[in-house]
């Protein structure tokens, strides 16, 4: 792409979008500007313009989305085919284990849930298709990043906000690449209350007829329902036949 391709207008306006969070619902004109590093004539045009058309609402000092921006995440959901194959495989290995299970892709430094199937609340925040979690504490995360190269892996490690969610929490560079490799070798991920205190997991890659990992595939359970090295051997097998099934049928 040549720089005068690039649209930096549009560019700014998205940053913006993506400042809002679960933490921050409502932010104000300097709110945004710290957030984005942009300045405050710039952050005010971009939210001014949300706001008149119709993504945005403005009481006057505060601006939060409006449920028109999810017209965006759903273009996105309801164009790849992901979505609408796993979810009936979802719905039956959860039913079969009493587990939440979900499917996630990577995007840059974190997951994106693209379907879920929900037995049991077991985190505090709820998830759902188009909620994301940082990649590298979370089980999905683990196998996606395991399926990267070397080099790869290291820099969306480099790139990432690595925060301590946990005491357990693994955060130093050399450790998760050094998980990365146990991941790769083994064929999955186990996470033992490292993004919350109660909560474990394990995730399977979910490769293609081409040999290519596509996303992953975990279920979650209760630290309270057996230690996490546990793990494996109660929910590996159905995982596992899942991918299976799932494998020619992901483009």
């Amino acid at each position: 792409m040549r720089e005068t391709d690039f649209v930096s207008g549009f560019a700014r306006g998205l940053k913006v979008i993506e400042a809002f969070e679960e933490a921050q619902p409502k932010m104000s004109i300097a709110d945004i500007a710290r957030s984005t590093g942009l300045d405050r004539a710039t952050a005010r045009r971009c939210l001014l313009t949300l706001s008149e058309l119709g993504y945005a609402d403005y009481d006057g000092k505060f601006f939060s989305l409006t449920p028109k921006i999810l017209r965006l995440g759903h273009a996105y959901l309801s164009a790849t085919p992901l979505t609408r194959i796993v979810q009936p495989f979802l719905d039956q290995l959860s039913e079969a284990v009493g587990q939440s299970a979900s499917v996630s892709v990577l995007d840059g430094t974190e997951i994106v849930y693209v379907a879920r199937a929900s037995q049991k609340r077991v985190m505090s925040i709820n998830l759902m298709p188009g909620s994301r979690l940082p990649a590298y504490c979370a089980s999905m995360g683990r196998v996606l990043l395991a399926a990267l190269s070397e080099a790869e892996a290291r820099d969306v490690i480099h790139r990432s906000t690595l925060k301590t969610f946990t005491d357990r929490t693994l955060t130093e560079p050399d450790a998760l690449m050094a998980e990365f490799s146990r991941i790769r070798a083994q064929g999955y991920a186990v996470i033992d209350q490292e993004l919350e205190l109660g909560l474990c997991s394990i995730a399977v890659p979910l490769v293609n007829g081409r040999g290519r990992v596509v996303a992953a595939l975990n279920i979650g359970a209760p630290a309270a329902g057996g230690p996490a090295e546990t793990l494996p051997e109660r929910y590996l097998a159905p995982l596992q036949q899942v991918a299976l099934s799932l494998k020619p049928l992901l483009g």
